[in-house]
């Protein structure tokens, strides 16, 4: 369970880092709203993404 649950973490990080880094690269898929909260994001996902795949690391 505590696996599944990391792995859906990484799946999740990874799916907001794409979209935000999306949409500060090419304006898709908010039209660049926010500077600001495009860089948040895309620092919180990869700190999530990192906190997913260190906890994965321990459990085994």
């Amino acid at each position: 369970m505590a696996r599944g649950l990391t792995i859906i973490g990484m799946v999740v990080a990874i799916l907001l880092l794409v979209l935000f880094s999306l949409d500060l690269a090419i304006k898709v898929p908010f039209q660049r709203f926010s500077i600001l909260m495009d860089v948040s994001f895309v620092v919180c996902a990869v700190l999530v993404g990192y906190m997913s795949w260190s906890t994965m690391k321990e459990l085994d």
